[in-house]
């Protein structure tokens, strides 16, 4: 009887093409998303096959040549770049002797490693149990000899009952966490939005340079690699464009190709930062020569958490390993559609930084405004807003402010006076 193994790292990769539709790239992904996760590569088993087999997924001489090869590599596991059944899986790891993980599953491990918050450990455990709770019976097979014979009945299955149901439970206690720290981000939001800050959030494919762009424009000192899924849990700052005028950036997960749909489901309180903002910064790896097929992948996605209609900038980054010069791309009425950046180096963020501020500042109001000496908490305020540019003060003790600061915010200000016409902005 087969036990699967615990532990083990030293893996055999099998990259599978059905039909020839395997998109260029697809295989240098899979390899990186491996490492990722932290194996050591033993060997890389490219497989073509018309359709998939319903018994290994690969066909039979195809599975006998894997299982030599984890003989001969001594691997203790073997990865499958395409998404496999349960009962696929189960009867590859007899065939192989060894653990088998298929796409979803690497990812999950990837996502696991990753997480550090709270909320996102909750999330990729909900994952994972999702993505187990179709594989439970792997888990028993030392159980199957009791299945059958007198006074043996009964047991395996009573275990695996059992199995299902503390699993469920816990799928039930960590949605119940994850309500609440939903809750909790919609006061945040809430609060953003009282304040009338808008949100600015950054998006992309894995490893597209959006923490190394994060950083550049916050100055975060958030983690960033060169590797996939560097960072997981979204990280949240104020960014000030100019003194009347500052969003909130938001860095959010990569995406992938086929993100899993476990993923996508148990992230959705932290994606909701993407379908909740006034703007996405796609960032996009402009020296990657299949930039155009990942730029169709976060769409997708994006589609599918309901972020599609959010306003898009597209930041394509990395322009120093391309040797291109920054610059910002523009429609035909002269909005800003494209910027061109490196974030390593810091070449073209000041003109990210000057579109960004031409994105938000049709809502901002720009003029004069005497304020009576008796209107000193109101004054306080305007300081305390960062709105003030420029003060006189007038014999009376009065201020005449040069005021620049959010349209929103300033008709909130005229409708909470008692004399909104003596605050009225006079133009420069």
């Amino acid at each position: 009887m087969f036990e699967r193994p615990r532990s083990g790292e030293t893996a055999i990769l099998v990259q599978v093409d059905i039909a020839g539709l395997a998109e260029p790239g697809e295989r240098d992904e899979f390899i990186e998303l491996a490492r990722s996760a932290g194996a050591t590569i033993a060997r890389v088993i490219d497989v073509r096959r018309h359709s998939p087999d319903p018994k290994y997924f690969i066909g039979t001489g195809k599975a006998d040549e894997i299982a030599e090869a984890v003989i001969a590599e001594g691997a203790e596991l073997v990865i499958f770049s395409r998404v496999l059944s349960p009962s696929q899986e189960r009867n590859l790891e007899a065939k192989f002797k060894a653990r088998v993980l298929d796409r979803t599953g690497l990812i999950l491990d990837i996502f696991a490693q990753r997480a550090r918050s709270h909320e996102g450990k909750l999330q990729v455990e909900l994952a994972q149990l999702n993505h187990l709770s179709t594989r439970l019976v792997r888990g028993w097979t030392h159980l199957e000899r009791q299945k059958g014979g007198i006074g043996l009945r009964g047991p395996g299955e009573t275990q695996l009952e059992t199995d299902r149901r503390l699993l469920g439970d816990r799928i039930k206690q960590i949605l119940r966490r994850l309500d609440k720290v939903r809750r909790q981000r919609q006061q945040g939001r809430q609060a953003r939005m009282k304040a009338e800050l808008p949100s600015v959030a950054l998006v992309g494919y894995t490893n597209a340079g959006k923490s190394t762009l994060f950083n550049r424009l916050s100055q975060a000192g958030v983690y960033a690699a060169d590797q996939l899924f560097a960072t997981l849990d979204p990280t949240l700052r104020r960014l000030e464009l100019d003194a009347a005028n500052a969003v909130v950036l938001a860095d959010t997960v990569g995406f992938v190709r086929e993100l899993p749909h476990e993923l996508v489901a148990a992230f959705h309180a932290t994606l909701q930062e993407t379908r909740e903002a006034d703007l996405l910064l796609h960032v996009i790896d402009a020296s990657n020569p299949e930039h155009d097929r990942t730029e169709t992948d976060v769409d997708q996605v994006l589609a599918e958490v309901g972020a599609s209609e959010v306003p898009m900038l597209r930041i394509f980054n990395k322009i120093d390993c391309i040797e291109a010069a920054p610059r910002i791309d523009r429609d035909a009425e002269g909005r800003p559609v494209r910027a061109w950046v490196s974030a390593q180096t810091g070449a073209g963020i000041d003109e990210l930084l000057t579109a960004l501020k031409e994105y938000f500042m049709p809502d901002v109001v720009h003029g004069w405004v005497h304020l009576p000496a008796s209107a000193g908490r109101l004054r306080a305020r305007l300081f305390g807003l960062g709105a003030v540019l420029d003060e006189r003060v007038d014999d009376c003790g009065g201020s005449e402010l040069e005021v620049r600061l959010p349209r929103r915010r300033y008709d909130a200000w005229l409708s909470e006076t008692a004399d909104p016409e003596a605050l009225r902005l006079r133009p420069l």
